[in-house]
């Protein structure tokens, strides 16, 4: 059985102690996710133009399910009601039901998304099945466990990520998670059109993503935060280019 992470609640937010950090922004976090990742990763404009009917969406930390639900939210008021989205999201510690039905009672404007999600969400914990939503317009894997090595079991001829939500506690609270090897495995499941958008712009994590493949571009970040990272994928690790 997957561990729950020990949450403390901060002003009606939720903590995790293990990190002894936030799950999100205390400022706004449903406006942080729409900022870093979904305009990060261009969703309004791309789905708005989407030229096939699946598109893949990777994410790393999936926390209380916020990033997931405001995509899912977009999806359905743009994408055409024939085309299929595929959320895929690792969690190392997932949250208990009752700690994920606390956390987003914080979002109603979010509630016809979160109900049908977690109606299913703790089946979809311990048994690893995906979760069909929305009249199978789009479909969620959790993969619980290490990021990176829940990633690796992707099928790369099945598999390629469009967007990624790089998400996940801080890299100087959670180094384990941001390593070469995650970096390189998110290179190897993208396609030639794939972007990235993470809130962090840490050195390690900019340098990282260098390294695998992808172009890095540093932008104003949300609220407090003063920059954060965006970009796309150039070449596959492997691949031979010029400097």
């Amino acid at each position: 059985m997957p561990l729950n992470p020990h949450i403390e609640w901060r002003d009606g937010q939720p903590y995790a102690s293990e990190f002894q950090d936030v799950y999100f922004s205390t400022d706004h976090g449903l406006q942080e996710t729409e900022y870093v990742f979904l305009q990060g990763n261009a969703l309004t404009h791309r789905w708005q133009n989407l030229a096939h009917q699946t598109f893949t969406i990777a994410e790393t930390g999936f926390g209380t399910g916020l990033n997931f639900l405001c995509a899912a939210k977009l999806w359905l008021e743009l994408a055409p009601k024939n085309a299929h989205l595929h959320f895929i999201s690792t969690e190392k510690y997932p949250l208990s039901q009752a700690d994920i039905t606390q956390a987003l009672a914080l979002w109603p404007e979010l509630s016809l998304i979160s109900r049908p999600f977690l109606a299913k969400y703790t089946h979809a914990v311990q048994s690893g099945t995906p979760l069909m939503l929305f009249e199978s317009r789009i479909k969620l894997t959790l993969l619980i466990g290490d990021a990176t090595l829940g990633l690796q079991t992707l099928n790369l001829n099945q598999t390629r990520v469009d967007a990624w939500f790089l998400d996940g506690f801080s890299p100087a609270k959670n180094p384990d998670m941001w390593q070469p090897a995650l970096f390189a495995q998110i290179a190897a499941l993208s396609n030639t059109q794939s972007t990235f958008a993470t809130f962090t712009s840490a050195g390690d994590v900019r340098r990282g993503l260098v390294a695998a493949g992808f172009a890095v571009q540093k932008k104003t970040g949300f609220g407090k935060k003063r920059e954060m990272l965006t970009g796309s994928l150039i070449r596959h690790t492997g691949d031979t280019y010029d400097t």
